[in-house]
């Protein structure tokens, strides 16, 4: 395989196949990391750069602002972020300008919404869109860690012609959480909506760091953010690693190669997302992605 360009849903945008979550600046690595990452995904060809408000509260859009400022670039990627919280329409406008200040631009080519927000009226949330749709400010709507049933919802409400049609989505997608090939990928092949699907290696899971019965390394992910291990510290997440370490001593290949070449190997996905602490972690993603595996070993870890 190959980096290649992909339309994404019906926006008429070509992003790259691997695209570069933005998470890790202004939070774990400092502006000039953030900015030798950046150089790195540049270099590769990488040209989708997702971002959100929420990020280090707001410090990694600074830090891409101020990236694409210095380099000149901003006409080069396609540029994503996310509003959060309560989506009235008084906070959505607010979030929308605020993202647009620190990054330095007049348009962001995605926005989305960065989760489901059961107090406002979709409606609402959808019109308010549309107006940032028709002033030029955002090119296209998406959403991220929606449910089928509400991405569906969100598409009936654009049918009637009552806002901005949702034309991508953003769910987690790895070895471990594959709850989206039931629903939510079949919808959005049928609907044409582009899928950017995040955490390739469940947020370091699928490292192997982490074991049954054993320590949660002190500082890690998971020690970090405890309640994130339910979710992954499994019978079935243990599983997956078991037939992991049986894959890596077949083939001589490691867990995170392995893991990243069955995500960037995955049908119905427009753009796989990565995060990055340094160049190598950007550079591993592209050895995953020219991996040559005998025949039938990714195929292994399907219909579990």
């Amino acid at each position: 395989m190959e980096l290649v360009y992909r339309l994404l849903g019906s926006t008429g945008m070509k992003v790259s196949s691997i695209g570069m979550g933005c998470v890790t600046f202004g939070r774990e690595i400092d502006e000039r990391t953030s900015f030798a990452v950046l150089d790195r995904a540049r270099e590769r060809g990488i040209n989708l750069l997702d971002s959100a408000a929420a990020y280090a509260a707001g410090a990694s859009e600074t830090v891409l602002g101020k990236w694409l400022s210095d380099r000149g670039c901003r006409d080069e990627v396609v540029l994503a972020t996310k509003v959060n919280g309560i989506l009235t329409r008084e906070h959505v406008l607010r979030s929308a300008e605020e993202s647009l200040t620190r990054l330095r631009t007049d348009r962001i080519d995605l926005y989305q919404l960065h989760h489901w927000d059961d107090e406002t009226p979709l409606e609402e949330t959808l019109g308010t869109l549309a107006e940032l749709v028709d002033a030029g400010k955002i090119r296209a709507v998406g959403c991220s860690n929606w449910q089928a049933w509400q991405l569906a919802k969100a598409l009936l409400v654009n049918e009637r012609g009552e806002g901005a049609a949702i034309q991508s989505v953003q769910p987690p997608y790895n070895l471990v959480q594959r709850e989206i090939e039931a629903d939510m990928l079949p919808l959005c092949l049928d609907q044409d909506v582009g899928v950017i699907s995040y955490s390739p290696l469940a947020a370091g899971f699928l490292a192997g760091k982490y074991r049954r019965d054993g320590e949660v390394p002190k500082g890690t992910r998971f020690d970090v953010i405890p309640e994130h291990q339910p979710i992954y510290f499994t019978d079935h997440g243990y599983g997956v690693l078991d037939r992991l370490d049986a894959a890596a001593r077949d083939t001589g290949r490691s867990l995170v190669e392995l893991s990243l070449a069955w995500a960037l190997s995955r049908a119905n996905l427009t753009s796989v997302l990565i995060g990055a602490r340094n160049l190598g972690q950007v550079d591993q993603a592209f050895d995953a992605l020219n991996l040559q595996l005998p025949e039938g070993v990714l195929d292994s870890f399907d219909g579990d």
